[in-house]
């Protein structure tokens, strides 16, 4: 664990820190938002804590075999808006007349904050520069912003990697459905506005009280 001299950040390392700026060795990496609903108390709304499990694996991985693995986890909960914010749009979502969809997602967000996102990703590659990352070879995230701002600030991304289908849970395909039509990346096909109507999760009359 390393803790640099920058707030509301952690870095993770797997492996040999020197690594990180060698650019004859692999780094995967994985730049994490905080959920603490996820992360901390295992919702399954979201694809965040699957997500960031499967990045820790992917980065001791890639340290075993020889290179280097990075998390950085940001303290953004809930988009930046915050987690009473957040859980307040949980609540409308799952109690909105027609239930619960992917086409409604960011909808409810803006309902409930004015804003669909408040984070600012545009200084995020800073810990990375200050790390002296120059090139990520697999980057755990589907995040078009955060790919965008990383690419901006000149480092390489060789390869995105996206969650496996199988550690989605149930529920949080509405979250990582309506994320697709909205621009992130995937290996797959991008869902149509019809496609987002059908994505369903439970609603709230379904969820144990």
């Amino acid at each position: 664990v390393f803790l640099p001299p920058i707030g509301g950040l952690t870095v993770y390392i797997f492996g040999n820190p020197d690594y990180i700026s060698d650019s004859t060795k692999r780094l995967t990496m994985r730049v994490h938002d905080e959920c603490n609903g996820s992360d901390v108390f295992g919702s399954d709304i979201c694809t965040c804590k699957p997500y960031l499990i499967y990045s820790i694996e992917e980065c001791a991985r890639e340290a075993q075999n020889g290179g280097v693995g990075v998390v950085v986890y940001f303290r953004k909960e809930g988009r930046a808006l915050g987690e009473v914010t957040k859980y307040l749009v949980y609540n409308a979502r799952k109690r909105q007349e027609g239930g619960d969809t992917a086409a409604n997602y960011f909808k409810r967000t803006e309902f409930v904050a004015g804003v669909k996102d408040m984070r600012f990703q545009a200084l995020m590659p800073d810990i990375l520069h200050w790390l002296g990352v120059s090139r990520i070879d697999r980057f755990i995230s589907m995040s078009n912003m955060k790919y965008e701002a990383i690419v901006n600030s000149g480092i390489e991304i060789v390869e995105r990697v996206s969650i496996p289908s199988e550690r989605m849970p149930a529920d949080s395909k509405v979250e990582i459905e309506a994320k697709i039509a909205d621009g992130y990346f995937t290996t797959g096909n991008v869902p149509t506005s019809e496609m987002l109507e059908n994505v369903k999760g439970r609603n709230w009359d379904e969820i144990a009280h």
